[in-house]
């Protein structure tokens, strides 16, 4: 018997205990249902006008499965809230929208989730701005190629897709294959590092043009045009990037950028021929070599006028250093192209400067510092092809210690002095070498209102010279800018200088109508341009025709500051775009990293030496 209660005793302890920890099917760890918010991003910039948008993503907890009605409080005045869908269940795009007068500022708006009697919240920083903000523009100027050779990647798997690329309205106007005479030719995959070059001056674009006497007919492709011959394959104008080769480049930085942001497949080269006349123009709008009634310079051939343009890249331009001369700085011995632009096109009739490069116009610097705006250009080194304020007399003011014009300097105020050019970043010409100031500048807060980024040889996308840098470089400055302060008013404009002699399918427009601004010089083949911006329209393809006086005339808007030169008429003058097509003023996109192989420090640390551009 004692036994028996014993027993009973202990069972009922052990039920007492179990009782306590669930005992008998009971669990005392059941939880009630339940909910959390979080915001993707969690902060929104909103310009006046405009609107800007988060995903809130609702998170059940312990088995929740109900619909969660969502609001939003601590709006400034003039911005409204919306949620779609409301109520959710698992997430909702908030919508927020501010009128033209809405307050602005940064608040925190809080967001919360009501489901029966359960209620969470998060937060999210809302920072209204005035609309269109654009107190800076950066323009980088990188090296011949285009559309159908450098963004192929837009339309193979897996960077983009075959349905992404054609002629209807979302589409990139991207062709893989070409012409030679009447034969069509596949494009075939190439390196971006190659050991062989195209021609790209004016006498090739004639070529590769073939003028119909009505348009180019895009079939004048030949392997007679690059050079060395030894190195070159079959078709070498006719060939498209691969996208990645292992180990030496990824084009997946343009890809991004051009997936993300806004994209252009009508943008055309103002003039028809290399970097040296491609570089003036993106400063000037011209490669004039004089101001009507102005004082032109004598060429072999007798007088110049204001019609007359550097047509191609100059010859015999080594100084007594060993390191190319050109324009201002350009030895004795040295001698360029002309072309008088007043004839019609096809137009074969040149004459020859003879060590007298200086030119002599207005640029649009001469307009940012008339209106007070600050302004820089980074470049690898003086007397290079692509260092365009050193072929302008009066941005240059060249000095010669013997007077024989073989030991020529800038000594202009935008130039450093000789002696400090890497050191020296607080002038309006910064001679970088390979040292990346643009990268350092931004990081210490210094970005002027125009900014002009000339690349080195290495980090260019330029044939026979280039090692691979390019997209990782330009990805670089981008993320600079879009992870500082800057990113919130300023436009990035990536494009390239000239086609390099490589293939593309569109007829340049010819500006050949004697009635509308003729000028037999341009327009040159396309060229790609990608516009960054938190104005930019996303993952946009723009067929708006521009060429770069647009890029110039889109600063001109930005800033107010009128044309260059009205009265003769550059490229900002006649531009048929202005870039608008790129811009939705009304929204304003958070930044998304560009990733990249190399970051940075790797290009501020770089040990490299300045490599200059080749002279073809």
């Amino acid at each position: 018997m004692m036994k028996l209660k014993l027993s009973l005793v202990f069972s009922c302890l052990i039920c007492l205990v179990g009782a306590l920890s669930g005992c008998g099917g009971s669990s005392g760890n059941t939880q009630t249902p339940a909910f959390t918010l979080s915001s993707s991003p969690s902060s929104v910039t909103v310009p006046q006008g405009g609107h800007g948008t988060s995903t809130i993503t609702i998170t059940p907890q312990n088995g929740f499965s109900g619909s969660v009605t969502l609001s939003a409080s601590g709006l400034p005045n003039g911005v409204t809230a919306t949620f779609n869908p409301n109520p959710a269940t698992a997430t909702s795009t908030l919508t927020l929208a501010a009128s033209a007068t809405a307050a602005t500022g940064t608040v925190t708006v809080t967001i919360t989730g009501v489901s029966g009697t359960l209620t969470s919240s998060t937060t999210l920083s809302l920072n209204v701005i005035a609309p269109g903000q654009i107190s800076h523009v950066v323009i980088i100027f990188q090296e011949n190629r285009t559309p159908d050779n450098l963004f192929q990647g837009l339309c193979l798997p897996p960077y983009g897709s075959a349905s992404a690329c054609g002629t209807g309205q979302n589409q990139y106007n991207i062709q893989n294959y070409g012409y030679v005479g009447t034969t069509q030719v596949p494009l075939t995959p190439v390196s971006l590092v190659t050991n062989y070059d195209q021609d790209h001056g004016y006498g090739a674009f004639l070529s590769d043009c073939d003028w119909n006497g009505t348009e180019c007919a895009m079939d004048g492709w030949n392997a007679n045009q690059c050079s060395p011959p030894g190195n070159c394959p079959s078709n070498p104008q006719l060939e498209y990037v691969e996208p990645s080769v292992a180990g030496v480049y990824s084009l997946q930085p343009y890809l991004t950028m051009a997936q993300t942001y806004a994209f252009g497949d009508n943008m055309f080269q103002t003039n028809q021929g290399p970097s040296f006349p491609a570089h003036q123009y993106i400063l000037s709008g011209t490669s004039a070599v004089c101001t009507p009634g102005g004082s032109c310079p004598e060429s072999k051939s007798g007088p110049t006028s204001s019609t007359y343009y550097i047509e191609d890249n100059p010859a015999a331009d080594l100084r007594a250093d060993g390191t190319p001369g050109v324009g201002c700085l350009a030895p004795p011995q040295s001698a360029v192209k002309l072309i008088d632009t007043s004839q019609q096109f096809p137009n074969k009739l040149y004459v020859e400067l003879d060590g007298q490069e200086c030119l002599e116009h207005p640029t649009l610097t001469d307009l940012l510092d008339r209106a007070g705006l600050t302004w820089k250009y980074y470049t690898t080194t003086d007397g290079s092809i692509w260092t365009a304020p050193d072929a302008i007399s009066h941005m240059c003011v060249p000095y010669s210690q013997d007077g024989q014009y073989d030991d020529t300097v800038c000594s202009g105020s935008d130039w450093p002095p000789p002696g400090s050019y890497d050191t020296d970043t607080n002038t309006n010409v910064v001679i970088e070498g390979t040292k990346g100031f643009i990268l350092t500048d931004i990081q210490n807060g210094n970005l002027a209102n125009v900014t002009w980024v000339i690349p080195d040889g290495g980090n260019s996308d330029h044939a026979e010279i280039n090692t691979g840098g390019g997209p990782d470089w330009v990805a670089n400055i981008v993320n600079a800018i879009g992870q500082s302060a800057f990113w919130s008013n300023t436009a990035i404009i990536v494009t390239w200088d000239d086609w390099g002699g490589w293939y593309d399918h569109v007829a340049p427009p010819i500006r050949n109508n004697p009635d509308s601004y003729p000028n037999s010089y341009e327009y040159g083949f396309r060229v790609p341009i990608i516009v960054i911006s938190p104005y930019a329209k996303p993952n946009y393809v723009s067929h708006q025709q521009n060429d770069f006086g647009s890029i110039l005339l889109f600063i001109e808007e930005q800033f107010g500051l009128g044309q260059i030169d009205p009265a003769v008429g550059y490229a900002d003058s006649y531009a048929s775009g202005d870039l608008s097509d790129f811009f939705d003023f009304s929204q304003f996109n958070n930044f998304t990293q560009i990733q990249a192989d190399h970051d940075a420090q790797f290009f501020i640390n770089s040990k490299a030496k300045p490599t200059p551009p080749d002279n073809d």
